[in-house]
């Protein structure tokens, strides 16, 4: 099983990686730095292959990302991770939510009667949809939030923008900048994606003081060292399903 997990900043990598890191702890290697100057840094564990790309903040950025790790080497599935705001009361400060969608909630148009998301516009998707058994199964694992992250392009900073939000996705668990992008770049290589947040500050009016960016990376950390021995069964059922199919065609 070979994972491509994709953060937007280092310090998120660093927490994804130091999850994934075999104890005892073995010398790290030095990132390597793909084309385009994304950091990439591997963990090897018992059945999992893990790459952690940095690949900047935003959809677009990590879009990119992605596609250029994609497009050199082979891997089974495609994670979005990092920290991001959490929608109260469901996901609290330092707790973990598993997207079982990733939206882009501000990809569409404004309109005289409220917002058409841009698949309503007859062009492309908003939601991807994870393989619904792995993210249940990570949810679980990892103690989190099954639920939708929503992408956006400028983090909520206000109660209207915050109420506007959850008015059109009342079961959204988390939003993030990233996740709908490295979707996209994974569809179009047609891999399964995931997508794991771990919640800093809450959706809301901005209040820096409040946020807990460090307890967020260490439950990044948790979640991930809960999440690799899932990701190796899941890999492990995958590659079987992938074999029997080809031999019933071959």
């Amino acid at each position: 099983m070979r994972a491509l997990i994709v953060t937007a900043v280092a310090a998120e990598a660093d927490s994804v990686a130091a999850g994934l890191t075999p104890h005892p702890d073995p010398v790290t290697p030095e990132p390597r730095t793909l084309p385009g100057g994304y950091p990439i840094t591997r963990r090897d564990l018992p059945g999992l292959a893990a790459d952690v790309l940095v690949g900047g903040v935003g959809p677009a950025a990590a879009a990119a990302a992605t596609a250029t790790a994609l497009a050199l080497a082979d891997y089974s599935l495609v994670i979005s991770a990092g920290i991001g705001g959490g929608f109260a009361p469901a996901a609290p400060l330092g707790s973990l939510v598993v997207a079982d969608a990733l939206v882009a909630a501000d990809l569409g148009a404004e309109t005289p009667e409220g917002f058409l998301p841009v698949q309503e516009l007859g062009f492309g998707r908003s939601v991807h949809l994870p393989p619904a058994e792995l993210a249940a199964r990570a949810a679980e694992a990892t103690g989190a939030l099954l639920a939708p992250v929503l992408t956006v392009s400028t983090v909520t900073g206000s109660a209207s923008r915050a109420a506007e939000l959850a008015a059109r996705h009342p079961l959204a668990g988390a939003e993030a900048m990233e996740g709908f992008g490295v979707a996209e770049a994974a569809a179009a290589h047609g891999l399964p994606v995931l997508e794991v947040r771990a919640v800093s500050n809450a959706v809301g009016p901005r209040d820096r003081a409040a946020w807990r960016i460090g307890d967020a990376l260490a439950a990044l950390t948790a979640g991930f060292r809960a999440l690799g021995p899932v990701l190796v069964n899941w890999g492990e059922r995958h590659e079987r399903h992938e074999h029997d199919k080809h031999h019933e065609h071959g």
